[in-house]
Order: C-alpha cells, then sequence, then structure tokens
C-alpha cells in the first residue's frame, strides 16, 4: 500500500480578522491606524525580476508606480515603518527612504517585502506587507507567547471584509532552512549535535501550538557565536498553516523529507534518551511561559476557541487523531482548532510527557521521512 502524503493545500483560504480578534489586538498594540494597506501596494504600474548576486532568480519581483502615487505610497510606507517600529514616531523616520519593494511571486498571498534605507549611514532594514489572515495572526501571537522569540507585527482593520485588512511583520532575521542545509551545514560533530538538538525541540513546539508546514523554506536559522562554539535556533518565519490541517504529521517538521538532512543529525548522534530529555525541556520552558503570559495567553485563547480558522472536517479528524494521541478523548468533542490547540496547552501543562513522536526509532532517516513526500508551499 502506498503511503499517506504529507501534502497541503496550496489553496488554503484566507480567514477575516473578526470584531473579537481586533479587540484583542488592539489591547495590545497590534493595530495600525492608519499607514500603509496591502491594496495600496498592489497599484503598481509594472515589475521586473529579482536576481541575487549570484545572478540567479529570487522569484521575487521588484515593483514600481506611477509617478503621482509613488511620493504617497512611499510616505506611507515610512508612516507603517514608523509604527512597526517607533509606535508612530515620525522624527525616527525623517531620515529614511524606500529603496524598493518587492513582490513575492510563489507565496500562496503574493506578500510584499519593502526595503527601507537610512541615508546617514546607508544601513537598512526589511518589513512586509502581507493580504491579512487570521490563521496568520494566532500563529503569530502563539509563537510571541510561546516560543523564545518575540514577535513583532501590526494589523491594520478597515473593515469586516478580507479586502479591508493588512498585515505588517517586522523581518524575521535567519539563515533561511533550505539554503542552511545547501551552503553552511556543519561538518563537525559538536555543531551537529547542537543542531540536532535544536530541531527537536523546535519539533516539540510547532507540534504542541499546531503550527504546520514546517518544511526548509519556511523556517530560518540564527546562527550566534558563543565564546566556545556556535549557536543554533531556529525560527518560524511562515505562520499561514497555523491549526488549519486535518493530518497530525503537518504539525510535526519531522515528517518533512526537506528537513532530512538535519534530522539524520538526530538520527546519528542523540539516543531516545537525549531525544525525550530534550523534549521535556522544551515542554518545561513553554509551560514557564504561559505561567508568566497567563492572562494574554488566556484572552487570546478565549477569542480563538469562538473563531472559524478551518473546516469542521478538519477538526473532527485533527481532533480524532489527537484524541488517540495523547489518550485524551476531550479532543474528540473540539468544535473549533481554536479548542484543540487550547486542549493541547491545557496538557502541556498538565503533564511531563513529550509531546510529538519519537524522532529517534532505530530507523534511517528515509524511514522517518517514509509517510511524507510531498508538502505545500
Amino acid at each position: 500500500m502506498e503511503p499517506r502524503r504529507n501534502l497541503i493545500s496550496r489553496k488554503k483560504p484566507a480567514y477575516p480578522i473578526s470584531d473579537h480578534l481586533a479587540d484583542y489586538l488592539r489591547g495590545y498594540g497590534r493595530i495600525a491606524e492608519g499607514g500603509v494597506s496591502y491594496d495600496d501596494l498592489a497599484r503598481h504600474v509594472g515589475q521586473f525580476p529579482l536576481y541575487d548576486e549570484h545572478g540567479d532568480d529570487t522569484l521575487w519581483s521588484s515593483v514600481y508606480y506611477g509617478p503621482a502615487e509613488q511620493a504617497e505610497i512611499h510616505d506611507a510606507l515610512r508612516m507603517t515603518y514608523a509604527l512597526l517600529k517607533s509606535a508612530g514616531d515620525l522624527s525616527t523616520v525623517e531620515h529614511l527612504y524606500v529603496d524598493r519593494i518587492d513582490l513575492c511571486l510563489y507565496g500562496n498571498t503574493l506578500p510584499f517585502r519593502v526595503r527601507i534605507v537610512n541615508r546617514l549611514n546607508e544601513n537598512f532594514d526589511y518589513f512586509y506587507v502581507k493580504r491579512a489572515d487570521a490563521s496568520r495572526v494566532y500563529g503569530l501571537e502563539l509563537e510571541h507567547i510561546l516560543s523564545p522569540n518575540s514577535i513583532n507585527f501590526l494589523a491594520r482593520v478597515d473593515g469586516p471584509e478580507l479586502r479591508d485588512q493588512t498585515i505588517i511583520e517586522e523581518h524575521i532575521i535567519g539563515l533561511p532552512g533550505d539554503a542552511f542545509m545547501r551552503e553552511q551545514l556543519p561538518d563537525n560533530r559538536f555543531d551537529q549535535v547542537r543542531l540536532a538538538k535544536e530541531f527537536v525541540k523546535f519539533n516539540e513546539r510547532c507540534f504542541v501550538r499546531l503550527l504546520g508546514d514546517m518544511h526548509a523554506g519556511n523556517w530560518v536559522v540564527d546562527i550566534t557565536p558563543d565564546f566556545e562554539k556556535l549557536h543554533f535556533r531556529m525560527r518560524a518565519i511562515d505562520f499561514d498553516q497555523q491549526s488549519h490541517h486535518a493530518r497530525k504529521q503537518v504539525y510535526l517538521p519531522q515528517f518533512f523529507p526537506p528537513n532530512n538532512p538535519v534530522i539524520e543529525f538526530g538520527l546519528r548522534h542523540l539516543t531516545e534518551p537525549t531525544v525525550d530529555q530534550y523534549q521535556r525541556e522544551e515542554r518545561a520552558l513553554m509551560a514557564g511561559r504561559l505561567r508568566v503570559t497567563h492572562g494574554r495567553y488566556s484572552e487570546l485563547m478565549a477569542v480563538m476557541r469562538e473563531d472559524l480558522i478551518a473546516p469542521q472536517a478538519s477538526v473532527a479528524a485533527l481532533g480524532e487523531t489527537l484524541a488517540a494521541h495523547y489518550a485524551e478523548p476531550a479532543f474528540r468533542d473540539a468544535l473549533t482548532m481554536g479548542e484543540l490547540v487550547s486542549l493541547s496547552l491545557e496538557l502541556l501543562q498538565r503533564r511531563a510527557e513529550p509531546a510529538s513522536l519519537k524522532l529517534l526509532s532505530g530507523a534511517t532517516a528515509a524511514d522517518v521521512a517514509a509517510d511524507v513526500q510531498g508538502y505545500g508551499a
């Protein structure tokens, strides 16, 4: 029998930001009043392909605007950057200019990436303007609460319809996972062990909070030199598949073949007791973060449990699978993806056992990934 494949729809629907979610975001300073909207940037009159320093097509295109609109759009972008970085203090952007606006041609939501430059020293930064999607907002907020990484983003909600809503995101620094494995994969045992350990922790975080589609193109590696060696941290950069898909494997990075080079390090260097140790450590850290942010987390869950961000059939199928996985019948009664996330995180606080599948089982990397051959964008 052919193994089931980890296929993710490339046409996941976007869900509007509800009034309740907007109220939550407003309470935590996540709402942008003014600045640019996605539709503003969509008014470009032309585009040309963007190549990297090696002359390869990046699959992004730089867009340009008519003379009558360019100044207005650039002013709106500078205001947006001020809202994102300095609570709207326009004096901080007087010496900044918009150098380039790029459009992603391969992403589901066709996001814009804005390169903004300090004319005094030519230092530059990026931020992103994307179509709104409630799934992404929940993913960003859960990342902020549960992971070791703070997330800075804003939502512009000018109405209840998707066309009236925009998300502005800060650039997440790091080397894309696929590029890292192609160009900078460590060849010494010590760094391989550290990288495998970080993957185990990343795998655990994704599964507990039900963040899907973490193939190598959707996470980055943040490399920090330590006084002796390098420290690696994996960070998610795509949150569209937060609690949407019906299959459990979609929420486990270990099941995506593009991640195999890192998985092989774990199979080679880590024992099952060591993997279990790292999983328990990460669960303890997540439980501690929930205790610290209990008020914010409770407010977010109160909204997410009532929101519809996935088909009912997907909720029922995933609930059945999680009920069997955790031996916890309550998952079968969940009516929304938010309820499934809430139950998962309640178990996180009650139980010490690692949540995700065993990364090591005496199998080869090919065996670990045998159930999953395809993956989404």
